[in-house]
């Protein structure tokens, strides 16, 4: 199944001083959703942000003629289900989560779901992707971490590319709409490497953040993913 590609900038590289003024920037320079990076300094070595910071970025999440910009928010902490639920209120669009997190997987999709969210699972670069097998019917998102979760900045990790290449193919053979995104050092110089793997969603920080112009970096990765 073709998909449109989607640009989700990772406002964990953003400037926090600012961070209603940098989501509403880089969503005029096109970005197609904001991915929103919680970590709990449990599951993952470091600490972010919660759901009030999400639900004060909710009205800021806006693009042309007032229309609704996906959250997408991945969730790096232990337990789950509790800040899952918080996060849907908080006026998240999609929430995913690590199956190592979470003690009941199929239970915490479930609770996603039942807060008006789309849910999905994250495979760490080390990570089995075992559990898909049993809940391939309830994810709508697969997110495929290209580094090791905590940091941003970090440099991609070439073995993600035979992840993404096998959830493509699980993916494809379930007939389901189910959105493929990679995260973790996609850059304008391999995120056509990520796409011909598979993937359809594209996590990018420091590479837009950290840059002078976020609209040529975006306009630089599309033409990547039209070549």
């Amino acid at each position: 199944m073709a998909r449109t590609a989607r640009i989700a900038p990772s406002i964990l590289s953003a400037d926090f001083a600012r961070l209603g003024d940098e989501v509403r920037d880089v969503i005029a320079a096109g970005a197609d959703w904001i991915h929103f990076d919680v970590m709990d300094n449990h599951y993952v070595p470091n600490l972010t942000v919660g759901p009030m910071v999400c639900e004060a970025l909710r009205k800021h999440a806006v693009g042309a003629g007032g229309t609704r910009v996906p959250i997408d928010v991945h969730l790096m902490v232990q337990p789950v289900d509790a800040l899952a639920q918080a996060f849907a209120k908080a006026g998240a669009d999609w929430i995913s989560f690590h199956p190592d997190a979470s003690t009941h997987v199929d239970r915490t999709l479930q609770l996603i779901h039942d807060a008006g969210c789309k849910a999905g699972l994250v495979f760490n670069p080390a990570a089995p992707i075992d559990a898909l097998e049993w809940v391939i019917d309830k994810v709508d998102l697969l997110l495929v971490m290209s580094v090791n979760p905590g940091f941003g900045g970090q440099s991609f990790i070439a073995s993600a590319l035979r992840k993404i290449e096998r959830l493509r193919r699980l993916i494809d053979a379930s007939g389901r709409d189910i959105r493929l995104e990679v995260d973790g050092g996609i850059k304008v110089d391999n995120i056509r490497r990520a796409a011909d793997a598979g993937a359809d969603t594209f996590v990018a920080g420091s590479a837009i953040f950290g840059q002078p112009d976020y609209a040529a970096v975006i306009q630089a990765m599309r033409r990547e993913l039209q070549e």
